[in-house]
């Protein structure tokens, strides 16, 4: 025998345990202080969380609580490679710069 489901009108039963962690916290630094387009698309998943639980789409709500977190990754991770590359440019730049004239000494500083 098979369970009935709820009659119309009432709202689906919420899972056992709690919302999931909708990483919002983690989006906003994301945004401030590595990738400024993947920390803006971490918000957008991260805000819809706590909405989605409570309208009772739990799949949906932990679905946008794995893509915001997914975002926060890639953020730090093209924060990392950004400045990476960025380290690799200024030394490819200083060894080939011209030392041998003071003049050129004083434009590097």
């Amino acid at each position: 025998m098979t369970a009935q489901p709820p009659p119309p009108g009432y709202p689906p039963q919420q899972p056992a345990g709690q919302a999931p962690d909708n990483y919002l916290v983690w989006s906003i630094l994301a945004t401030l202080f590595c990738c400024l387009p993947f920390g803006i698309v971490a918000i957008v998943k991260s805000t819809q969380v706590s909405g989605l639980w409570a309208q009772g789409q739990y799949a949906e709500a932990q679905a946008a609580a794995d893509a915001a977190k997914k975002w926060v990754k890639w953020s730090v991770i093209a924060a990392v490679v950004s400045a990476v590359l960025y380290g690799i440019v200024l030394a490819i730049i200083a060894m080939t710069a011209d030392t041998s004239t003071p003049a050129a000494l004083a434009a590097m500083l």
